[in-house]
């Protein structure tokens, strides 16, 4: 059971500080000290099992999320596409989180997304989300579709956004955000995709050059870090019973993991899920730079989104396959 202590701002006293920017006031001065993992040890749960059903129970026990009796949860999932797992969320892990959250009380569930590039509408109705979601009594968000006053915006001079971006309103309304992404490879610049690269589906891309300016940045990787800056998941799976080590997002050259990881830290979850990549073997940009070098990550760690290095970060399991395989992992995590 992860005994991080929280020291988040509240999502309403958080949307009223993006009020404040837009007013001109700078982010990174009066933020720093409320992403608490910046200064502490973070703890990431690993899950060993090629069950997915499994998988999720096991990593809320292990998680902990924070109560969700009478909350408004909101589960971000990765619908990219809607190719198989891990081009996109197994809707076995999703349904699964959905009873989780339902049987911890919660008031209200909503799956909240924007895939890319293909219509995101498209996408969940061919992933068959629109009659998940009719089953399990849960609501569904376009993020691609919502009015301007369903949107936020969010700015920093000192971020490589020109101008900011907007993000989804009903992310700073709800009680409790979970994000449940992939473990792969990105072959389009990112290099991975995990939990910092989930964050991209909170940006709309109808009517907005958002991710013409995104993949056409040499500084592509640090955006990425930086989106997170304007959400904050409560927990986050990552689920790499399959894994992409070459190619991603969408598809790739699929191997077998095995593994499910949990954690409150982006940056820590993503550094155990590189390593990972390291040991199965992936491409030269995984291979080939240590973890903690890489963009996403050490962007990530600058504006105080995690932890700065891999001694910060401490790996449990909840059995002796999963122990066996922390053990196996320590090496790849410092290279």
């Amino acid at each position: 059971m992860f005994k991080q202590s929280w020291n988040r701002l509240t999502r309403r006293g958080f949307l009223s500080r993006v009020s404040i920017m837009a007013a001109g006031w700078k982010l990174l001065p009066f933020m720093s000290g409320n992403f608490v993992h910046a200064e502490n040890n973070s703890e990431v749960g690993l899950i060993k099992t090629e069950d997915r059903k499994e998988a999720v129970r096991r990593a809320f026990k292990l998680g902990s999320p924070p109560s969700m009796q009478g909350k408004k949860v909101l589960i971000k999932p990765n619908f990219n596409t809607a190719d198989p797992a891990p081009g996109s969320t197994h809707n076995d892990t999703l349904s699964t989180m959905i009873d989780e959250v339902r049987q911890r009380g919660a008031r209200e569930i909503i799956i909240g997304e924007r895939s890319g590039p293909p219509d995101t509408r498209e996408v969940m109705e061919e992933k068959g989300i629109f009659d998940l979601a009719e089953k399990e009594g849960v609501q569904v968000i376009n993020f691609d579709q919502l009015e301007d006053h369903e949107l936020v915006h969010f700015e920093d001079k000192e971020l490589h956004w020109k101008d900011g971006f907007h993000v989804p309103r009903i992310l700073y309304e709800v009680d409790h955000i979970l994000a449940c992404g992939c473990l792969k490879t990105h072959q389009f610049n990112g290099v991975f995709t995990m939990a910092l690269k989930l964050a991209v589906g909170i940006i709309p891309r109808e009517g907005t050059d958002y991710m013409s300016q995104l993949h056409g940045s040499e500084d592509m990787r640090k955006m990425i870090a930086e989106i997170n800056l304007a959400y904050h998941p409560d927990m986050y799976i990552i689920d790499g019973i399959d894994a992409f080590v070459s190619g991603g997002p969408a598809t790739g050259e699929k191997v077998r993991a095995g593994i499910t990881l949990c954690a409150r830290d982006p940056v820590a979850i993503d550094a155990v899920g590189v390593s990972i990549l390291k040991k199965l073997g992936s491409t030269p940009d995984i291979m080939d730079k240590p973890v903690f070098q890489q963009e996403q990550i050490a962007r990530a760690t600058e504006i105080g989104l995690g932890v700065s290095g891999p001694e910060m970060i401490r790996l449990l399991s909840d059995d002796p396959a999963g122990e066996d395989y922390i053990q196996s992992l320590h090496e790849y995590l410092r290279t």
